[in-house]
């Protein structure tokens, strides 16, 4: 298993995970997501990769076909009145492809996020998961995250969680 930047040329790789990714929010939460789609749209994606401040880290065998990726996005605070100066990498999408799971390629994009982080000096990874998501949010608990904030919403619509 090799992790490396993605190119474009995985954008075909990148695009069935992402839908993959995506039916498990949309079936979960069908008054949010809408069934069918993906979070990007091709162009978006060429310019994700394009860009040092979006890496995306996927994870390849020895055929270099992509089985997972982690997107992220490196956020900075500086000079706010209320906020420490603060670097930190943004998960922003995680996912490995649901016929190699259980090969720990999870774990592997995770510890290179984290390293990567070190490297360019982070003080702290973070990532948002939804609630409906219970075995992403199992993954990163065993990876060692702890909650920094927790989104609340009380539905109008008569459904209960």
């Amino acid at each position: 298993m090799n992790i490396r930047r993605a190119e474009a040329r995985d954008i075909g790789r990148l695009n069935d995970l992402l839908y993959q990714v995506h039916a498990v929010h949309s079936k979960g939460r069908p008054d949010i997501f809408r069934v069918g789609n993906k979070k990007y749209t091709d162009g978006e994606l060429r310019s994700i990769l394009e860009e040092d401040t979006t890496p995306v880290f996927v994870a390849v065998n020895e055929e270099d076909t992509v089985l997972g990726y982690a997107f992220c996005i490196y956020e900075e605070h500086r000079g706010e009145r209320s906020l420490m100066d603060r670097k930190t990498l943004y998960i922003d999408d995680l996912c490995v492809d649901e016929t190699s799971r259980g090969q720990h390629i999870g774990r592997l994009l995770y510890e290179y996020v984290l390293e990567e982080s070190r490297r360019n000096g982070c003080a702290a990874v973070t990532l948002n998961v939804w609630c409906l998501n219970e075995g992403a949010m199992r993954f990163y608990e065993k990876c060692g995250m702890t909650p920094l904030k927790i989104v609340m919403e009380q539905r109008l619509d008569g459904e209960t969680e």
